[in-house]
């Protein structure tokens, strides 16, 4: 009894004094298995080393991690910035490509869409039209569709009146057409958002809106396609 008591700390000393002087004592000992200790154990280790127990994930479960889709609030061109540099221009697709282009109006609404169309001019059947016209009246501010140099700044003799092309990098261009006024110059470098122009209905036009181009190594797409 002594030697039990001996391994099993003061307060059992007590317990076992009583047992030897006749008195009945009960003793709750604690249910712990060696399953709970090991668990235990692993946590108080855990917490002293600072790692993090183990956490299983299902069979099926999947992280998508797409270069496209990276983006900071800090750099509102990185999603586009990330897409440029992992591949072409030329074999990107829409659905890596959309929403990689910030809108160059506040409100965009279509006028008349890319592709081909009766001309609103001539009347002509068959026109292929090579951007998107959004409705703006003039004056509106237009905004650079992302961050870029603005390599031309002046008169479209092929109907886009007041004209404004930023390239972004890579074969990627916006142009800008129609517009009353400019706010840049060529050599010029432009932000994302930035206003760079006031629309208007100079040129080719039938009324105030803005024509808005995506180029890809010299060849239009669909705008709709990277905003």
């Amino acid at each position: 009894m002594a030697d039990f008591a001996a391994a099993s700390g003061a307060g059992q000393k007590a317990g076992v004094a009583l047992a030897a002087t006749g008195l009945i004592l009960t003793v709750a000992m604690p249910g712990t298995g060696a399953l709970t200790a090991t668990a235990e154990s692993n946590q108080a280790s855990a917490a002293l080393t600072g790692t993090q127990p183990e956490i299983p994930a299902a069979a099926s479960a999947t992280i998508d991690f797409s270069r496209a889709a990276v983006s900071t609030t800090a750099d509102p061109d990185s999603k586009l910035k990330q897409l440029l540099s992992a591949q072409s221009v030329g074999s990107i697709k829409t659905s890596s490509s959309k929403g990689t282009l910030g809108a160059p109006l506040d409100t965009l609404t279509t006028a008349s869409p890319f592709g081909y169309r009766v001309n609103p001019i001539t009347g002509g059947l068959g026109e292929f039209h090579r951007g998107q016209d959004f409705v703006a009246q003039c004056g509106t501010q237009v905004h650079a569709a992302a961050a870029g140099k603005v390599t031309f700044a002046g008169w479209h003799p092929y109907g886009g009146g007041n004209r404004i092309v930023v390239d972004h990098g890579n074969g990627l261009e916006t142009t800008y057409n129609h517009l009353s006024s400019f706010n840049v110059q060529v050599g010029q470098t432009v932000n994302r958002g930035d206003v760079i122009a006031l629309s208007g209905t100079t040129g080719a036009s039938t009324g105030c809106h803005l024509h808005f181009e995506v180029m890809v190594n010299g060849d239009v797409v669909d705008p709709l396609g990277w905003l």
